[in-house]
This record gives C-alpha cells, structure tokens and sequence, in this order.
C-alpha cells in the first residue's frame, strides 16, 4: 500500500515596502507582488498636461517630484463615512508623451495597468524607476487600502485632480524592474 504524502504548496509571500523605498527598488524583481505603504500621488492625463506645463514654465509644482510615486487613478467621491471612493487603476499609456519628463525630474515609481511605450520602458532603465500594474477592475478594492486622500492640486479636474493618497498594504505587481526586466515582453527594445 502506497501511503499519500501530503501535497507542499510554496507560499507566496508579497514584500511589503514603505515608500519611498529607494533602497529597496533594487530588490524588486519583475513579476513579484508587493505591498505598499506610504504617500502616494494621483495623476492622470489632464493632471499630466498641467505638470508637465508648469515644468516648462519654470513654475512651482503641488508636489515634490523627486522620489515620490504616482498612481494613475481618478478616485469616484468618498462615500459617507469613507475616507475615499472606488479608485482603480487607468489606463497607462495615455500618460506616455508625460511620463519621461516626469522620471527625469526624480519620479521613482509609477502605478497604473497595461504595457507602455518602448521609450517609457527605455526611460523607466534609463531613470532606474519601477512601473508597478495594478489590478484591473479592483478599484473597490483599492480603497480599503487607503487611511487619508487630501486634495493638493487642479481641485477643478473633479476625479483627475491631483491628490494625496496614504496607503496601507496597497497590492501591486512589479511590471518593470529596474533592471530592464518587464511583464510584457517586448521585443522592439
């Protein structure tokens, strides 16, 4: 008689990182999951265009670029009760004309879903930045994860306003190390 052995199942174990995590983005490996706690900025397209302007400008920004992380999101209006609404993730190539400028002036990561552009990907190595993929779909999710949401810049964007998230084990895939490494393969680089 065969006696069965009981079936070993490696546990995932996602990193937990407290932003900004500087010395820590070297440790990150594409594909892992990870958890992440700190401040995080909104921003999308419209958000974008007017950072990027005030940059050209010479003008003074809502918030400091260098070593902060961004999360393409426009959160829906907070429940009652609640510290934020649904606020998942957009699409991230429409922020790719922006993005480069923005990692050249200290962005460190990057939140959104969906490949980029093979410059970006080039930027992202070049800037030693990471590109974390959110989850589609999750945006309820999302907002367990976050304890503050204040509104800092473009209040009159509505949902693209800029604003400052602090999040508490907010879940992530890394899809660009810092490395070269990336999720989707891409094989015009």
């Amino acid at each position: 008689m065969i006696k069965s052995r009981p079936l070993l199942v490696q546990k995932n174990i996602m990193k937990k990182l407290t932003l900004p995590a500087l010395n820590e983005l070297s440790s990150l490996r594409c594909g892992e999951e990870v958890l992440l706690n700190g401040i995080l900025y909104t921003a999308r397209d419209a958000a974008h265009k007017r950072l990027v302007q005030l940059i050209k400008e010479d003008g003074h920004l809502p918030f400091p670029l260098e070593n902060s992380f961004l999360y393409y999101t426009g959160p829906t209006p907070a429940p009652p009760g609640a510290v934020i609404g649904s606020c998942g993730p957009t699409t991230s190539k429409r922020m790719d004309d922006y993005t480069p400028l923005l990692l050249e002036r200290g962005i460190k990561g990057i939140i959104g879903k969906g490949p980029r552009k093979s410059e970006v990907f080039q930027s992202f190595q070049k800037n030693r930045a990471v590109y974390f993929h959110a989850y589609g779909g999750c945006g309820a999710l999302y907002n367990k994860s976050i304890v503050n949401n204040t509104l800092i810049a473009f209040e009159d964007l509505g949902a693209e306003a800029v604003y400052k998230l602090t999040v508490r084990d907010f879940p992530v895939l890394v899809a660009f190390d810092v490395y070269g490494n990336n999720i989707f393969h891409y094989s015009d680089i």
